[in-house]
């Protein structure tokens, strides 16, 4: 096992480099691989992320102290090669390799597989160390195509002209990606979205991620929003927000959505499984496709996966990172 990159609670320290991937914690030096809360925060000395991750740090955290990095572009820190690849999360979010002393490291951060409109694929690199998520690894979790619940919510849309469909959908990439999602399958019509997204949608547009009419639902009579599509912050579906919109059908978009208890327990009617995140089968796919040496898993179903791993002859070890947390999944 290698002894120069180290996991800890708080981040993973690459040694030579002197700086942590993803801290929980401030700290002088911080890798960042994307803009989520659980893996991104202020109060860092310094940060090496993408243009995008950057902006999304300034607009959510108020950070500044930002070295951009692009995609496929090296640099060095204390005799570390380090490059940034697409990991197709979210919008600039990453996958950090790291070389040093013979030894490729990969660190995935968040990622899926999944086309998405709003961000750049995920790019498999060989590696001798792959460190993975493990939000959906489970054989449940098997994401259905994104078109057909896109289609299923455009379907109810249509089937009840007099109400609106209010989406759940996490203010940082799931909102903006079923936006694309929805003008993707033909829905040009005007989109009316919660207060809270308004910021991320324009920083989205500012880096040429096209989403179309986008109106405030604050303010407006009912009836403005009879057969349209609204789309907020989970935490809004059942509050005094939504009250005011008309008689709405209440959707979610998650990969949690695929647990009908879930869905029952958030009072959704339009239940879709939409997710930001790998499922099971491509979780798996992608650690033969690299070939690591050893997975290391750094938070959700780490067992089942470990256990995978194990039982196909492959080294693997959970890490059990603090802090982190499926939070854009809502």
């Amino acid at each position: 096992m290698s002894h120069w990159i180290e996991p800890h609670p708080t981040g993973i320290y690459v040694r030579p480099a002197d700086a942590w991937i993803d801290p929980s914690v401030p700290r002088e030096r911080a890798l960042v691989t994307h803009g989520h809360a659980d893996h991104a925060r202020g109060g860092h000395g310094r940060v090496w992320a993408t243009r995008e991750t950057l902006a999304i740090m300034a607009l959510r955290y108020g950070t500044t102290a930002g070295a951009a990095v692009g995609y496929g572009e090296d640099f060095r820190l204390g005799g570390v090669s380090i490059r940034y690849v697409p990991a197709g999360h979210v919008l600039g979010s990453a996958q950090i390799v790291l070389e040093h002393a013979g030894e490729r490291v990969v660190v995935t951060g968040d990622y899926k597989r999944r086309a998405d409109p709003t961000c750049l694929p995920f790019e498999p690199v060989p590696c001798d160390i792959f460190v993975t998520e493990a939000t959906f690894a489970l054989p449940v979790f098997r994401h259905p195509d994104t078109g057909s619940e896109i289609d299923r919510l455009l379907g109810a849309l249509h089937a009840n002209p007099d109400r609106c469909v209010l989406v759940g959908a996490y203010a940082l990439g799931k909102a903006q990606r079923l936006i694309a999602e929805l003008r993707a399958r033909g829905h040009h019509d005007a989109i009316y979205i919660h207060g809270a997204l308004e910021r991320m949608c324009a920083l989205y547009g500012s880096f040429g991620v096209e989403l179309g009419e986008l109106r405030l639902a604050t303010g407006l009579p009912a009836k403005a929003m009879r057969g349209a599509i609204v789309v907020a912050p989970p935490s809004a579906l059942n509050d005094r927000w939504s009250r005011r919109l008309p008689d709405p059908i209440t959707a979610m978009a998650s990969g949690w959505m695929r647990i009908r208890q879930r869905a029952r327990q958030r009072n959704v009617e339009l239940p879709l499984v939409i997710s930001d995140h790998a499922d099971w089968d491509e979780l798996t796919g992608t650690i033969r496709e690299v070939a690591p040496n050893e997975t290391w898993i750094t938070h959700g179903r780490d067992e089942a996966l470990a256990h995978w791993c194990m039982t196909h002859q492959m080294r693997a070890r959970a890490l059990a990172l603090v802090g982190r947390e499926d939070e854009d999944e809502g």
